[in-house]
């Protein structure tokens, strides 16, 4: 995937797309046939001629792009044609295009408008999932709420707490699906392979758990790190938290960017006898931002929670650093749901790394 070959040389880009910010709204940056956009609220409508990659509070992404499209951000909306495969998470994301071979997207709402159409496969996970576009393969779905209400023209799999056939749904081959409550069909719903529930054994369950032991052993220390470095350092991480909050798209992109650049700087580095010595330094100073970002996330969770609920007390350094050590406490708890928990710990730790490169570089 061309894609790939793109994030690589992030490596060398990344800096100056941060030091270019400036507070516009919008970030554009060409490089060969592949284009990349950034901004708190952007919007992209010009043709791609390569792979299109977008990162943001709120983006709307409508114009074709010959290539892959990847899309992060706080909201998005995908009216355009994309011309191979869809990469796409966020809080909210809305696809009314069309993706000519697959689409992987996964989000807190998702959403398939009437317009959109998938060629290949899909497969999405989110808080509430709905399907009223059509696909032309198969379907993965997992969610709280799933609707289907479109078409797919293969085999359908879910997991989900509720799931509905909504009176436009045609499934032209079979439908799996695991769930707390039974399935609610419209009468008008259509399933030419047939239904089947299926049951997920307790053993299975907590095979893929972790053990309890290690969890609390491992969350613990979180926490502890977490009321440690806001009671040593508050003005540092409460601006850290503060980026996280009011400048989350840029936090998520500079995360994104490093989580993606450094190793493979890491691995370029190794390649030559000479760079060694600063490819062993970049991946252990990788492996701290990957700690302390996941703990900033958890910081800012607190220090956001204080702020709303007790406001008087969101000064005062001993209740940050309790609500701290309770955030991290939140973000674990939730990382340990199925599919829904890791992508949002994924999304926390990437939103922690990206305020503290931001506020790292910010001026005193």
């Amino acid at each position: 995937m061309r894609a790939l070959a793109w994030i690589a040389s992030l490596a060398l880009l990344a800096p100056a797309a941060l030091a270019d910010e400036r507070g516009e709204h919008l970030y554009l940056r060409q490089l060969g046939a592949d284009t990349f956009v950034a901004g708190e609220s952007a919007r992209h409508s010009a043709p791609v001629q390569g792979d299109l990659i977008a990162a943001g509070g709120e983006l709307l992404l409508a114009g074709p792009v010959a290539g892959d499209q990847i899309a992060f951000g706080g909201k998005l909306r995908l009216d355009g044609a994309v011309s191979q495969d869809l990469y796409a998470g966020g809080g909210q994301v809305a696809l009314d295009g069309s993706v000519a071979r697959n689409a992987r997207v996964a989000g807190g709402e998702v959403s398939l408008g009437p317009r959109a159409r998938v060629a290949g496969n899909a497969s999405l996970a989110g808080g509430d999932v709905k399907v009223l576009g059509t696909i032309d393969g198969y379907l993965q779905a997992a969610g709280g709420r799933v609707l289907i209400d479109g078409r797919v023209a293969g085999d359908v799999e879910a997991a989900s707490g509720a799931l509905e056939l909504g009176p436009n749904a045609r499934i032209g081959g079979k439908l799996r699906y695991r769930g707390g409550a039974p399935l609610k069909q419209d009468p008008a719903a259509q399933v030419q392979g047939g239904i089947e529930r299926l049951e997920m054994p307790m053993r299975d369950v907590a095979e893929r758990s972790p053990a309890p032991a290690v969890f609390g052993v491992w969350t613990l220390g979180l926490m502890v790190m977490a009321a440690v470095l806001v009671l040593a350092l508050p003005g540092f991480f409460g601006r850290v938290a503060q980026a996280a909050r009011t400048r989350f798209g840029w936090s998520l992109l500079a995360g994104f960017l490093a989580l993606a650049a450094i190793p493979l700087a890491a691995v370029i580095l190794l390649a030559s006898v000479i760079g060694i010595p600063l490819a062993l330094v970049a991946l252990l100073g990788y492996l701290m931002l990957l700690l302390v970002g996941y703990v900033a996330a958890g910081i800012a969770l607190g220090d956001a929670t204080l702020a709303r609920g007790w406001a008087a007390r969101a000064a005062h350094r001993g209740w940050r650093a309790l609500f701290a050590a309770l955030g991290v406490l939140v973000i674990g708890i939730v990382a340990l749901i199925p599919w829904l928990g890791a992508l949002a710990a994924l999304a926390a730790l990437i939103t922690g790394m990206g305020a503290l490169l931001l506020q790292a570089r910010a001026p005193g």
